[in-house]
């Protein structure tokens, strides 16, 4: 029932996108067909449209449903802490950390990154292009005390902002500084309408961008920017020992299938605007294992 409630509140404040019915197809797995799984993940992997052009396969695979709440990076982890998710897909490193150190988060996986964008309008009048550096950006717009558009939500691009200013040494605040507590596209909008910079993942500006009066002033390491700007993400399974009624069976399903080779080729391939948005990260000759733990722990375990 505490799932069946938080569900229906979501869906009436949040716009996910429709699921479909469950499905068993030939192949499906008898064990978990007809069954619903929980995805906790950000707005920007249901703004672009990525989940709605790959869960497909992945349904009919397995004759399920997949529910993905899209919600920032630290509400998304917060949903999963509450066990009402089964599997989380984030940007923020250090905030998966955190939820695989107290014991929430297993499994966890690199799954792919795309980057970052400083955008603002045309005329830039805080000399953004000309800054040698993300935090000499950030630091631009808060000496010129030009408009800014923060998402104010604790998502991961609001951390990724965070780390900016204060590497920048700068103090954002006062009437130039704007919090919305929003979403990046709806930030995005506000930042059109407001003549103001904003911190944007590629990803979400890239789909939303013929609506939008912002350029792309700023680019990250995709656009031969600074490796600041990098945005990786990572998908992990919800811990069954702290709450024993995640689907975990099916949670690990989905990470297989999503860190495999099929599945990331279909991410690979996804275009908007004739863009890529994201570049897979699961399928490599050498993997970085320390995907699997948070940072410092294999030195403490030494």
């Amino acid at each position: 029932m505490q799932r069946r409630t938080f569900m229906a509140t979501v869906a009436a404040g949040v716009a996910a996108p429709a699921a479909g019915c469950a499905r068993g197809g030939t192949d499906g797995d008898p064990g978990v067909a007809g069954e619903t799984l929980t995805l906790a993940t950000t707005t920007s992997t249901v703004d672009t449209g990525l989940l709605d052009a790959i869960h497909p396969d992945f349904e009919d695979l397995y004759g399920v449903t997949v529910d993905a709440v899209p919600q920032g990076t630290g509400a998304a982890l917060e949903t999963a802490r509450n066990g009402d998710a089964d599997v989380v897909m984030v940007h923020a490193r250090g905030l998966e950390d955190e939820f695989l150190r107290n014991g929430y988060g297993v499994n966890r996986r690199d799954l792919m990154s795309n980057d970052f964008v400083v955008v603002g309008p045309g005329d830039d009048p805080a000399g953004v292009r000309d800054a040698p550096s993300a935090t000499a950006a950030l630091a631009a717009i808060a000496d010129a005390r030009a408009p800014f558009v923060s998402r104010g939500d604790d998502s991961g691009t609001h951390a990724k902002e965070l780390t900016l200013w204060a590497a920048a040494d700068a103090d954002p605040g006062g009437d130039w500084y704007r919090e919305t507590g929003t979403g990046m596209g709806e930030a995005l909008n506000i930042a059109t309408q407001q003549d103001a910079y904003t911190l944007s993942d590629r990803g979400t500006f890239v789909s939303q961008r013929p609506r939008l009066d912002l350029v792309v002033l700023l680019e990250g390491p995709i656009g031969g920017g600074p490796a600041a700007l990098a945005n990786p993400y990572g998908v992990m399974a919800v811990n069954p020992g702290v709450h024993g009624n995640v689907n975990y069976d099916l949670a690990m399903a989905y990470i297989g299938w999503i860190t495999a080779p099929d599945a990331q080729a279909a991410i690979a391939g996804y275009e908007v605007n004739g863009e890529q948005l994201f570049f897979p990260e699961a399928v490599s000759e050498d993997p970085d294992l320390r995907q699997y733990v948070p940072e410092g722990r294999r030195d403490e375990e030494g």
